[in-house]
């Protein structure tokens, strides 16, 4: 049985009933103190990602004797150790402390970052890439399921959009320039992952002290509230807290077909993520700036990425069942910023910068549908099983991505505009899969419900709806749970 549940049955009738507005105050109160400690965490960890980029275009590629497809390499090598670490990964989150998990994974990849600057040749940058991929598949598998066991549905996109808001590019594009100021003791790539990866041990460790599992110890809530913030978050279905590893939700959600539908969608929309981030830096440096104006130029990149999926993910929370169509929606912007960026020539740096920034809207579909996973899962293993089959699509997709864009085909990087435009259409596509699917599933759900309670006008009334929102159930084993579309 969930934590969760039991909990609830030690606490039941002890505290005093707890009105809409006190309950609306104490969600300011989680918003106030998680949302950002998330979101920190998150940026910090796509911040040592994007970095390479920018030591790219401060000697990191010449100091460290980089040729052919070797810079391309150690951004796939990343992605492929957070393939080797995702099923250990997720083993850890469902297993152990979800706060602690995330705080070590957060405290070891900020330390491998240090140890960069102590790299000169391509054999030491990829070792500790790799390491650094291995922990860091633990940032968005961990965050999401932070998330769903601290909010109810409707309240979920919102808070995913912000946690993982594209502010990677702003931090990286400051701390970078501000980096290029220190001097020249040291190449100015090595200050650059020093200043990074001191700041983020720093916040390392105050999550490790601060990140809670679950509402039941959250330090920032009082006993009250954490009594009926689990209460609250039941009404999900999807689960709280369970450290028991289940292989019968393990062998569902391997035979569940939109866990496949949604990894294909990680894979097609992290191909443009793959590439941007290892490249994006480059192409505004072969646009005729300095190294330091590329990094700035960077931080829009940022910027717009945020403003989107703020907005697609508001109009998801307010927009019932239409999440999937405005993933489609959203993936029209960076499709059509792909095709500019490719048809206008080079010389036309307006029309290519314009063309790049419109590409950075693909992330607002991505994480649209990341909240579209975090409503439609329940059962903990479950969710840990989905959780890491979406990250696997993102490792692939990332992967993808960076070996398409091919050195001999700069500046115009002809493989990697083809791929982002095939990306971008098959998660179209995708998302529409997905629509339909969980609609027949929902028709399906109501026409048993209808059956049991031999009435089709009260579908609602079977017995047996507060057993399913306590208990460790999947969303296919709870006959009162409908998916979000």
């Amino acid at each position: 049985m969930d934590a969760a549940a039991k909990y609830l049955a030690e606490n039941e009738g002890k505290y005093e009933p707890m009105s809409e507005t006190e309950m609306k105050k104490m969600v300011r109160k989680t918003d106030l103190f998680l949302i950002p400690v998330l979101l920190i965490t998150a940026t910090m960890g796509a911040v040592d990602k994007v970095a390479l980029g920018t030591a790219a275009i401060f000697g990191l590629r010449t100091d460290n004797n980089l040729v052919g497809q070797q810079y391309s390499w150690l951004s796939t090598i990343l992605f492929i150790g957070s393939l080797v670490g995702m099923w250990p990964m997720s083993y850890l989150i469902q297993r152990y402390k979800l706060g602690k998990v995330i705080g070590m994974c957060s405290l070891t990849w900020s330390s491998l970052t240090l140890l960069l600057c102590a790299c000169h040749n391509f054999g030491g940058l990829a070792a500790i890439r790799f390491l650094m991929g291995f922990v860091e598949c633990a940032i968005v598998p961990g965050c999401s399921l932070m998330v769903s066991v601290f909010y109810v549905k409707h309240e979920i996109p919102h808070r995913t959009a912000i946690v993982f808001i594209f502010m990677s590019s702003v931090i990286n594009g400051a701390l970078s320039a501000l980096a290029s100021t220190f001097g020249n003791h040291i190449p100015t790539w090595k200050y650059i992952f020093i200043l990074i990866g001191s700041v983020s041990v720093v916040w390392s460790v105050f999550v490790l002290w601060f990140l809670p599992d679950s509402p039941m110890n959250a330090k920032f809530l009082t006993d009250r509230e954490k009594y009926y913030a689990v209460k609250r978050v039941a009404e999900n279905k999807t689960g709280v807290n369970n450290d028991e590893w289940k292989w019968a939700q393990v062998r569902e959600g391997f035979l569940d077909v939109r866990m496949y539908i949604v990894m294909l969608f990680n894979f097609g929309i992290n191909i443009p993520n793959g590439g941007l981030s290892a490249f994006s830096s480059i192409i505004i440096r072969n646009l005729g700036f300095s190294s330091v104006k590329s990094s700035l130029m960077g931080i829009p990149t940022g910027v717009i990425a945020s403003i989107a999926t703020v907005f697609f993910s508001w109009l998801a929370a307010r927009w019932k069942n239409r999440r999937c169509l405005l993933a489609i929606i959203s993936l029209v912007i960076p499709l059509i910023g792909s095709i500019i960026s490719y048809t206008t020539p080079h010389s036309n740096t307006a029309a290519q910068l314009v063309g790049l920034y419109f590409q950075y809207f693909y992330f607002a579909s991505y994480v649209v549908m990341i909240s579209c996973v975090q409503a439609n899962t329940a059962g903990s293993t479950k969710k840990a099983i989905t959780y890491s089959f979406n990250y696997l699509g993102y490792c692939g997709g990332a992967i993808t991505g960076t070996q398409t864009f091919r050195a001999n085909q700069a500046p115009r990087y002809t493989g990697g505009f083809i791929s982002m435009l095939v990306g971008y259409c098959a998660c179209m596509l995708l998302s529409g899969t997905y629509w339909l699917v969980c609609v027949v599933l929902n028709r399906r759900k109501k026409a048993a419900l209808q059956t049991l309670s031999g009435d089709s006008e009260a579908v609602f009334e079977v017995s047996g709806v507060e057993e399913e929102e306590v208990a460790d159930l999947t969303d296919k084993q709870q006959a009162h749970f409908f998916y979000t579309t």
